[in-house]
């Protein structure tokens, strides 16, 4: 159903404050926008004719209505977590007196482990990338720079030429606007620099401008193109690359804060999942190779 009437202009100037003062990516936008249109819709359908309508009871009455639809309690909580979020920024520019969702509670969803490929997987494709053609210098580089530094896949689709020729550290425009600097390793500086010098011109069309990463059609790679050729490679989506970055990284005996830093966490709890991650590579070691495990 479409929503209200009376929830339109309040919610398209949260949205616009989420997209313009806290830089949120639109994809990020777009989901609190479907999140909070179906509340809405919902909310009417149950009597409520304005935001102050909105009470615990309805929101309760809600997230049982989520549930027994059959969707899943990760879904449901991030539906409730929109809900808060845009009641929380309206008690605060005063349009409603109270949050009807505070305190709601949610299913709770099970904890999913990242996925981490193998450190010698991921070798062993890099390592076969070793063709002069210009798409393999640029999906070496590409793959080198993606698992090298643990960017996510729009980061990674952002940098440009400037951004990354002869450096050892690259600054990144991370998630809500935050910056941070991110080391770059030999075997990816190498890789970029065979890429920029070897094979961009090779693929570089006039609409490439400054961007990294062309297409075979010439212009801009972007997150969509890089999917595929991570999907092509090796299998998997990007942000596997990135997990893989930050589970070997404390494997290895990495610093949780320094981690968290490397990936651009707001909070190190986002980052100790990683931790459970290497404890259950320890435990499958120990397993595998123990004779009294």
């Amino acid at each position: 159903m479409p929503p209200p009437p009376w929830s339109a202009a309040p919610v398209g100037e949260y949205l616009d404050r989420l997209a313009g003062e806290r830089r949120l990516a639109d994809n990020t936008v777009q989901s609190y926008r479907r999140d909070l249109e179906a509340f809405f819709a919902y909310a009417e359908q149950a009597g409520a004719a304005g935001l102050g309508e909105v009470d615990r009871r309805l929101v309760r009455r809600y997230v049982a209505a989520l549930s027994e639809s059959g969707r899943a309690a990760r879904s449901i909580a991030r539906s409730i977590s929109s809900v808060r979020a845009f009641y929380a920024d309206a008690v605060r520019h005063d349009r409603v007196s109270h949050n009807p969702a505070d305190g709601i509670s949610v299913p709770r969803a099970p904890q999913r482990l990242p996925r981490v490929l193998p450190a010698a997987g991921i070798a062993a494709v890099l390592d076969d990338l070793t063709g002069t053609e210009a798409v393999v210098l640029r999906d070496r580089a590409l793959l080198e720079l993606l698992y090298g530094c643990g960017l996510r896949v729009s980061e990674l689709a952002a940098l440009t030429c400037g951004a990354v020729a002869e450096r050892r550290f690259i600054r990144i425009d991370g998630k809500g606007g935050k910056q941070r600097d991110v080391p770059v390793g030999d075997p990816a500086r190498v890789a970029l620099a065979g890429w920029l010098q070897d094979g961009r011109h090779r693929l570089a069309g006039s609409g490439a401008g400054d961007a990294l990463w062309v297409g075979v059609r010439g212009g801009a790679l972007d997150a969509r193109g890089i999917r595929r050729v991570v999907a092509a490679r090796l299998g998997t989506y990007p942000h596997a690359l990135r997990h893989s970055f930050a589970t070997h990284l404390l494997e290895g005996g990495a610093d949780l804060r320094a981690v968290q830093e490397l990936l651009g966490h707001n909070e190190l709890s986002t980052t100790q999942i990683y931790t459970a991650v290497t404890k259950d590579h320890l435990k499958a070691t120990y397993e595998r190779s123990h004779p009294r495990a």
